[in-house]
């Protein structure tokens, strides 16, 4: 135990000097071992140490101490010690140790889903996000964490934080993926299918030389989100994987074929193709989804007849959409008014419909502000993929990998002589 305490000391000692934390870093790393084989005594030492001006030592003992087991009386404690550092510790003496905090704050988020109080793990996840983050463009490891909680706990809201950050800086594939698939299922709660169908859009095209089972479940939410949507499923672009495009409609055999009976119109048809396959549909936790699958195709049949008629009763429309009343039709298209499906009016004297085109002009204020915010994201991001192209064109690995893949001389990378010259 006297090593620890000659530890501690040199964390009081040299925390407070920035040119010293190298130093104190070095120390540190040299002690791992003795850390992990003194864990379970490690608490009193970590109470010496103030998290904000030790955050250095105070992470490398707490996350020595997070390794081993945790007996469930101080599962509280230990709780409270991690929210505690996570408030309060300095961001630049953690980055020093991205993967201790990394370690730290993923065993907090087993601890608080194992004893089922995840809510009580979104905060602290949201915080030790943004203190990992050197900027709002980058990924962390913890960001499929902290939207996880968001799930579990059912504070869709919260999640948003992050989702609503234009990520550009990507470590692991794997937090990629998981960001994504998580963000769209949060998106789907919120009930935001634009911003769920992008999300899960992003899972499916994403370069992977294998496919995997993160991309399966995320294509076949993708299917439905985007019958929901927009009543079809969108044609994935070119540069999608070709593994992708050849493996993914025969593991989403079922949600095809879900497809295929919403595209006949008929309520009836896409009725029973659910009823027969509802259990395997439970199986994969989309019953849910589908059942809003099925009651978007009122919604898409309504919006076929504004394609063919300028007024209709609302009795006739429900004959033609199969619904039971014409309450129940007027309901549904005051809905969609409001939502901005359709521009229509309902006669409340007569009960009839008229339907009118998009009275959207794009000359107002709103609409030019709209624009011009994103012409300047397009420029924001036409500038940042720039400058990664430079920095990859520079890149020493890069370099030798294309010298290795061409030949020593490609006479088609030289200009041909100008005539004037021959």
């Amino acid at each position: 135990m006297d090593s620890v305490e000659v530890l501690v000391a040199h964390i009081q000692d040299l925390s407070g000097n920035p040119v010293e934390l190298a130093h104190l870093h070095a120390i540190l790393k040299q002690s791992e071992d003795t850390l992990r084989v003194q864990a379970s005594r490690l608490v009193p030492f970590i109470e010496q140490l103030d998290p904000s001006s030790h955050s250095l030592g105070y992470l490398f003992l707490l996350e020595a101490y997070s390794s081993g087991p945790i007996l469930r009386e101080n599962i509280s404690s230990f709780l409270a010690c991690v929210v505690g550092f996570i408030n309060f510790c300095s961001a630049e003496q953690i980055r020093l140790a991205p993967d201790k905090f990394i370690s730290v704050c993923k065993r907090f988020k087993d601890q608080v889903i194992q004893h089922q109080v995840p809510i009580q793990g979104v905060a602290p996840l949201r915080t030790a996000v943004r203190k990992l983050q050197s900027s709002y463009e980058q990924l962390t490891a913890l960001h499929s964490d902290f939207l996880f909680l968001c799930l579990l706990s059912k504070c869709y809201k919260a999640g948003t934080s992050v989702l609503d950050d234009e990520v550009l800086e990507i470590d692991q594939p794997r937090d990629f993926f998981l960001f994504c698939y998580y963000g769209g299922m949060i998106n789907i709660g919120l009930k935001r299918f634009p911003k769920a169908l992008e999300c899960l859009h992003n899972v499916v095209t994403a370069p992977m030389s294998t496919i995997n089972a993160i991309a399966i479940e995320a294509y076949k939410k993708y299917i439905l989100v985007a019958l929901i949507h927009l009543g079809q499923i969108p044609s994935l672009p070119k540069y999608t994987a070709s593994t992708v495009l050849r493996s993914l409609k025969s593991y989403a055999q079922l949600y095809v074929g879900l497809a295929s009976s919403y595209a006949t119109g008929k309520f009836s048809e896409l009725e029973a193709f659910i009823q027969t396959n509802v259990e395997k549909f439970q199986t994969d936790n989309n019953l849910g989804l589908v059942k809003q699958v099925l009651s978007s195709l009122y919604k898409r049949n309504i919006q076929r007849l504004t394609q063919t008629y300028l007024t209709l009763s609302l009795q006739d429309i429900a004959n033609a959409v199969h619904l039971n009343t014409s309450k129940e039709a007027e309901m549904r298209v005051l809905q969609m008014i409001q939502d901005g499906d359709i521009f229509a009016t309902i006669n409340q004297k007569d009960g009839m419909v008229s339907f009118h085109e998009d009275p959207e002009q794009y000359k107002t204020c709103e609409m030019i502000d709209q624009i011009d915010s994103s012409i300047q994201r397009l420029m924001a991001l036409s500038n940042k993929l720039t400058a990664i192209d430079e920095h990859i064109s520079c890149d020493p690995a890069y370099i030798t990998k294309i010298g290795r893949e061409r030949p020593r001389l490609d006479f088609d990378d030289f200009d041909s002589v100008p005539h004037k010259f021959l």
